[in-house]
């Protein structure tokens, strides 16, 4: 997962934006009265984002007088609508992400915005900017509207989680034909188990492996005549140096991309640089 900056509109700007030119004044005048209760619950929101406690917050189907089909109403058509006052936020979020990557998955293009947690449950929380995360369609849509039931379901939030620093996902090299590759979810030691859950949930939710070995399938293609012209050249500890410079260039990018995971354990497996990868 890749660190997003969190959007700079606060929920009260956004909100107010979004409800200001309703003109039915009747609705306007119960969306207005109800901004205090969307900022609480926005605020509750970031506390517990911050202290990965998001289990734990409560849902509610209706909020500060509002129901669930009038909170929903605001996002649909008050937000994420072409031209609607709040698109103006939906694409800053939007166009937030890393050249356009999905930060959910690290590899797809962003499409869509997805509720961290989901307005069907937290109504409150529609246009909350904190929980509004630019995603690609199919992470949006294997996420789901899952609630989760305990802290290690939360899933890795772009704005708030930052698991960088250390390495965690790691690759195997499997002796087939054509060699292919195996990824896994490999906590490091100092992580609390919440937060080794946490990592774990996210990839198989979004079904990582998969995408990562299916990437990794076409990166291996694409070198294996370089592969042969550099052992030729040097034989299987000429392979290895090649691999590892590969793998230390695209550590320096993302310690935790499929792209440095793979180098890794290629470089590292003496099968691979005998000739496994032909």
């Amino acid at each position: 997962m890749w660190r997003v900056p969190a959007p700079v509109r606060t929920v009260a700007w956004t909100y107010e934006r979004c409800i200001r030119t309703v003109k039915d004044d009747d609705l306007r005048d119960q969306l207005d009265a109800a901004a205090p209760a969307v900022q609480a619950a926005s605020g509750a929101f970031r506390t517990a984002a911050q202290s990965a406690t998001l289990a734990s917050y409560p849902a509610a189907a209706n909020v500060g007088g509002l129901t669930k089909k009038e909170l929903t109403w605001v996002y649909d058509v008050r937000f994420a609508k072409a031209k609607s006052p709040g698109r103006l936020v939906y694409n800053e979020i939007k166009s937030s992400a890393v050249n356009g990557r999905c930060p959910m998955c690290g590899h797809r293009q962003v499409s869509t915005l997805d509720h961290y947690l989901p307005k069907a449950s937290f109504p409150a929380l529609s246009v909350t900017p904190d929980n509004l995360v630019p995603a690609c369609g199919d992470c949006n849509k294997q996420k789901l509207d899952v609630v989760p039931a305990h802290d290690g379901e939360v899933m890795l939030h772009p704005y708030f989680d930052d698991v960088e620093s250390q390495p965690w996902l790691v690759a195997q090299v499997l002796q087939t034909a054509p060699a292919s590759i195996e990824f896994s979810v490999d906590a490091p030691a100092a992580w609390s188990v919440v937060l080794s859950a946490r990592v774990a949930h996210h990839f198989e939710s979004l079904q990582l492996s998969t995408l990562y070995a299916a990437q990794a399938a076409d990166e291996l293609i694409n070198i294996r005549h370089s592969l042969a012209d550099v052992h030729a050249a040097g034989g299987p500890t000429e392979v290895a140096s090649f691999l590892k410079q590969a793998a230390d260039s695209r550590r320096a990018a993302r310690v935790n991309s499929w792209q440095t995971a793979m180098y890794s354990a290629i470089a590292n497996s003496p099968w691979f640089c005998e000739g496994g990868f032909a």
